[in-house]
């Protein structure tokens, strides 16, 4: 281990003690491959969390020092995550969990691991320990590559179980610190530029984006999230729920960023198709999401939506994930490269069915019908509370 100093383990903690009582519970199933782990429980000041006190206050922690940090004043999510995350100065380095999260038991040997790995390589900006599976920008079903590595990188910061180096995380801080405006960054997915300015997580994307920095993730997860009810969530789900890693002792085997053929922008698209195609960044604009539409004049684009422009080359889109369709020259109609330079007019239209059905492989009938009331229902009662908001004003 070339680490120094145990990585602090920090858990962020607000009005959820059931939440946070889960999450201690599975710090304490963990293995820990080192001794004297310090463990730090930040509580943000709200008028009704005592029970969360009480929680954090009880908890016995037999692997170090235990400290519970009540926050005098409301702090809110991103001055709470960033005060913590400097805690990472003092101790070299931090794995920051948020109360609604659930980690493995590999989950510290993982960190350990992977922030060793990042020590001296200036493109990874932090480390997370979730695997994402859904795409939020389009709700659809997110899959990576299988390239023979455990991890692969992403231009899109965890949130849900994360670690830094002190290097790491000052680099970011000192980013943010300068205020920077990222209202009219449309290299940024526009969902994540319309988050509040009370959300960290929408700036350290855009400071990957723009210092063109990458999270390293993992292929197996090390934390799910449970999308607990708080203040920042309406309803629960089981959306973002992942597969944990069951194995308590791995030897990781991680990729550089030029050995990785799994890179993914924050738009969810992979980046190693640039290579692949013989393209540059410049000239070519990957959108296999459909999502982003903005190809800002680029000479060639590689989407599933329907432009009138010259097709090169179309592609099917058979195998998952949907890059593998390209790299493997799958036939069909389904995804296109195009010449922007020359115009034609285009006869083939877009199959939203088809989109739906190979995101979530099958869904029957009456499934469907079920799922079709919930939704509206659903949507009903959110514009409910936001009527009831209105009146209260």
């Amino acid at each position: 281990m070339n680490i120094k100093h145990p990585p602090l383990i920090a858990i962020v903690a607000y009005n959820r003690a059931n939440s946070l009582q889960r999450l201690l519970n599975s710090l304490l199933n963990a293995d820990y491959v080192i001794n004297n782990i310090p463990l730090i429980i930040s509580i943000d000041k709200s008028p009704d969390n005592d029970d969360v006190l009480k929680v954090a206050n009880d908890f016995d922690w037999p692997f170090g020092e235990k400290i519970v940090n009540y926050q005098k004043v409301n702090l809110g999510l991103r001055k709470h995550i960033i005060q913590t995350g400097k805690l990472s100065q003092k101790y070299g380095s931090i794995i920051m969990l948020e109360d609604d999260l659930y980690v493995a038991p590999g989950f510290y040997d993982y960190a350990i691991q992977a922030l060793n790995y990042s020590k001296g390589k200036n493109y990874i900006g932090g480390i997370s320990l979730f695997n994402y599976q859904y795409n939020p920008l389009t709700s659809f079903n997110f899959n990576v590559i299988q390239d023979g590595f455990d991890n692969y990188y992403f231009q899109y910061a965890s949130s849900w179980g994360q670690a830094w180096t002190s290097e790491q995380f000052q680099e970011f801080t000192q980013w943010l610190d300068k205020s920077p405006n990222i209202v009219e960054r449309v290299e940024i997915p526009e969902y994540v530029r319309s988050w509040s300015d009370k959300s960290w997580l929408k700036y350290h994307i855009a400071f990957l984006v723009e210092k063109n920095k990458y999270f390293l993730y993992p292929k197996i997860a090390l934390s799910t999230n449970f999308n607990d009810v708080g203040t920042h969530v309406g309803n629960s789900s089981t959306t973002h729920q992942v597969p944990l890693l069951s194995l308590k002792n791995k030897n990781y085997n991680f990729s550089s960023l030029k050995e990785s053929k799994a890179i993914y922008n924050s738009f969810f698209e992979n980046e190693y198709l640039f290579n692949f195609l013989g393209y540059s960044k410049k000239e070519l604009h990957i959108d296999l999401t459909g999502y982003n539409k903005n190809y800002n004049q680029k000479k060639y684009i590689l989407s599933t939506n329907i432009y009138n422009f010259k097709i090169l080359k179309t592609f099917g889109r058979s195998l998952k994930p949907i890059e593998d369709n390209i790299i493997n020259n799958i036939e069909g109609a389904d995804i296109f490269l195009y010449n922007t330079g020359i115009s034609q007019k285009n006869n083939f239209k877009k199959n939203t069915v088809n989109d739906i059905i190979y995101s979530i492989k099958h869904i029957t009938l009456p499934n469907s019908r079920i799922i079709f009331i919930w939704a509206i229902k659903t949507r009903m009662l959110g514009y409910y509370g936001k009527i009831k908001e209105l009146i209260h004003l």
